[in-house]
C-alpha cells in the first residue's frame, strides 16, 4: 500500500499485544466490562490484532498490517496488502447487530483501492454471516480463525 492511494494516518494507532493483560492492568473485572460495554471496544480490537499478528506471521507471503483513518474521520481498524497490492479491510465492532453505516470505512477504502480491494469484513459479536454488497461481509467474530 506504501500509504498512496489508501492513505495512512500521520499519528499510528497502536495496540496493546496482550489485551488480557491490558485488561488486568485497567483493573478491568468481567463484571464491569459487562456493564460498560464501550470498554470492551478497544480490548477486542487489540485481542484481533494480535491474531492478525499471528496469522500473518506464517502466511506463505509477508501481509502489511495497517489503519486506516481519512480527512473526513472515517477508519478502518486494519487494512491488510500483500506484495500485489490487494487489499482486505477488517473493521472490529463489539455489537451483536452490523448495519450498512458500520461498513462506510470500507466503502471508502474499497472505493479508493479499486480493483486491488479484494474483500471488507465486519467482525462482530453475532451469530450470521450478512452480505452488505459487492466483497462487503459482516461476519461472526470466530470466523477469524475459519
Amino acid at each position: 500500500m506504501g500509504c498512496v492511494p489508501v492513505s495512512c494516518v500521520a499519528t499510528p494507532k497502536l495496540h496493546f499485544i496482550d489485551p488480557g493483560l491490558l485488561t488486568a492492568l485497567h483493573g478491568y473485572s468481567i463484571a464491569r466490562l459487562r456493564s460498560e460495554r464501550g470498554r470492551v471496544g478497544p480490548l477486542l480490537e487489540s485481542f484481533v490484532f494480535s491474531e492478525l499478528i499471528k496469522g500473518a506471521a506464517w502466511t506463505k507471503e509477508p501481509v502489511a498490517i495497517f489503519h486506516y483513518r481519512d480527512k473526513d474521520q472515517l477508519e478502518v481498524d486494519f487494512v491488510l496488502e500483500n506484495p500485489a497490492g490487494q487489499i482486505v479491510g477488517i473493521e472490529v465492532k463489539a455489537a451483536a447487530s452490523v448495519t450498512h453505516r458500520d461498513l462506510a470505512g470500507l466503502e471508502r477504502v474499497a472505493s479508493a483501492a479499486g480493483s486491488d480491494f479484494v474483500q471488507g469484513i465486519v467482525l462482530y459479536d453475532g451469530k450470521q454471516t450478512l452480505s452488505f454488497g459487492k466483497n462487503l461481509l459482516a461476519a461472526p467474530l470466530p470466523t477469524l480463525w475459519a
